[in-house]
């Protein structure tokens, strides 16, 4: 038997909590940090070469495993099919994720992973600025105005609530319209600005954040101001002479960022111009203490986090233990009598 939990259900397990999620992300970098987790590299299947993305899309299987007081393996298989929203009326991505037993190694849940993913996407990002972001950060610029955008905005002012001033660009302005439309009414305190630019947009940001599917640089080095902390949540969006002008370069983990070669460092690495020993500090590294975050004001400070498996997991195992409490879900059989042993 394993429990099925749809999308209202991962809702009502407190699946939208960025707090909460911001606190499983901190777990999760120190059981990372300590060895505690097994993280194959992600596995695409993609339909052309790695351009071919932000055109045709890509579906990656992520699989994991997330031990101490966690103690859950498992797999999220995610999709993103950027025209989707236009062509289709769908969302660009959508995921599943699969709960497995370690003693047993069987699927004890399947879970809608789309809100998950997204989550988790922006927790990440939310640690990070607790460690990197100037704490009196107040203007926020996001270059995407997709789905992810929402949960990097829930993220960065659950921890600078700082930020009275968000500038928003993405290539359709009609997106920029909708976004604006649905967090004015969530933060009142916060002035919406739709840029028509994205200089215009990172010009004095105190944070930049890009969620894009893009596969060319967007944001140019001489936009950014000093003091600055920048997040490369998506693929190839900030030019090289960025990445060299900040004083600190952190990454979730060197090398899954690496390994799937579409951000801006992975780039960068593997065209002999960036090299490990420039990357500052790994996440972990900071959450833990071994290393020092921001410990200047005018710093500039690179982020880049490409996304693990694992983080969904975490935060997929806390939505299921709340469902099982709270009997949310329904269950489902693979067989009544296994056919063979």
């Amino acid at each position: 038997m394993f429990l099925y939990l749809s999308q209202e259900d991962v809702i009502k397990c407190d699946g939208l909590d960025m707090k909460m999620a911001i606190d499983d992300m901190r777990r999760l970098f120190l059981l990372h940090y300590n060895g505690a987790t097994i993280v194959p590299h992600k596995l695409s299947l993609r339909w052309g070469d790695l351009k071919s993305e932000s055109r045709i899309g890509r579906i990656n299987a992520m699989p994991g495993y997330v031990g101490g007081d966690v103690n859950v393996a498992g797999i999220k298989w995610v999709s993103s099919k950027p025209d989707n929203p236009l062509k289709r009326g769908l969302p660009r991505a959508s995921a599943l994720i699969i709960l497995n037993d370690p003693e047993t190694l069987f699927p004890v849940a399947v879970m809608d992973g789309t809100l998950i993913s997204a989550m988790r996407t922006g927790a990440v990002t939310g640690l990070a600025a607790m460690y990197l972001c100037r704490e009196d950060a107040s203007i926020l610029a996001l270059i995407g105005a997709g789905v992810q955008a929402h949960t990097q905005l829930m993220a960065v002012k659950s921890v600078r609530p700082s930020v009275r001033e968000v500038r928003v660009f993405d290539l359709n302005l009609a997106r920029s319209d909708a976004f604006i439309e649905t967090e004015r009414n969530n933060y009142p305190d916060v002035l919406f600005v739709k840029a028509l630019s994205a200089e215009t947009a990172v010009r004095d940001a105190d944070i930049v954040i890009t969620v894009t599917t893009s596969m060319e640089p967007i944001v140019k080095a001489s936009w950014v101001k000093e003091g600055a902390f920048l997040v490369n949540a998506g693929n190839y969006e900030y030019e090289p002479d960025v990445v060299y002008e900040c004083d600190k370069v952190i990454l979730d983990d060197w090398d899954e960022v690496v390994h799937r070669g579409i951000q801006t460092v992975a780039v960068m690495f593997k065209e002999g111009a960036f090299h490990r020993e420039r990357c500052y500090a790994e996440l972990g590294e900071l959450v833990v203490g071994e290393k020092k975050g921001r410990v200047a004001e005018n710093e500039k400070i690179f982020f880049g986090a490409v996304g693990m498996g694992v983080e969904d997991l975490i935060i997929a195992k806390r939505v299921f233990d709340k469902a099982l409490e709270n009997k949310i879900g329904v269950w489902l059989s693979l067989w009544d009598k296994p056919y063979w042993f």
